[in-house]
């Protein structure tokens, strides 16, 4: 009997702490955004029926980690096949600056990486729980599957997270 109530409690703690991981227990928020070549896009929409990595920055310093990511994973042949979009989250920059922002991050970037470089002006409150950020210094990255589940998340440098992601991608 004993033996049962231990079982019941660990299934308790289970799936509190699955509820609890970020990205697992909520939906993709249905913000429109859009891309560096200036195309209207909702990432929820152009992420279904696609395995996809997220790699999202919400200030200058995390979506300078961004870039590595998103270098890292077109170059791992492991990885070929899997669509990656780079997310910036701009609500909290002056509008005024915005643009320049923008330019900055067009700067050297092909016209097919524009159209996966997704800048967002909204909802950065819903972007950050779902993405359970912690710090804004650091990129975060999401593997997805096609049905929109998170298969891996973390935060971090790609030199030392990328592994992991390859990992769960297999």
């Amino acid at each position: 009997m004993r033996f049962r109530g231990v079982l019941f409690q660990l299934a308790i703690l289970s799936a509190a702490a699955l509820v609890a991981l970020p990205g697992l227990s909520q939906s993709m928020p249905a913000t429109v955004g859009e891309t560096l070549s200036g195309k209207r896009i909702v990432l929820a929409e152009a992420t279904r029926n696609h395995v996809t990595v997220l790699v999202a920055g919400f200030s200058r310093e995390g979506g300078a980690g961004c870039g590595a990511w998103f270098k890292a994973i077109r170059a791992d042949s492991a990885l070929a096949g899997v669509g990656v979009y780079e997310v910036a989250s701009l609500e909290g920059a002056p509008g005024i600056f915005r643009g320049a922002i923008k330019n900055g991050m067009r700067k050297g970037m092909s016209a097919a990486d524009q159209d996966m470089n997704v800048v967002l002006t909204q909802d950065d409150k819903l972007w950050r729980q779902y993405f359970g950020v912690t710090t804004d210094k650091e990129p975060y990255v999401a593997l997805l599957d096609a049905n929109g589940k998170v298969l891996w998340h973390g935060h971090g440098a790609a030199a030392e997270l990328e592994p992991l992601l390859k990992n769960a991608f297999r």
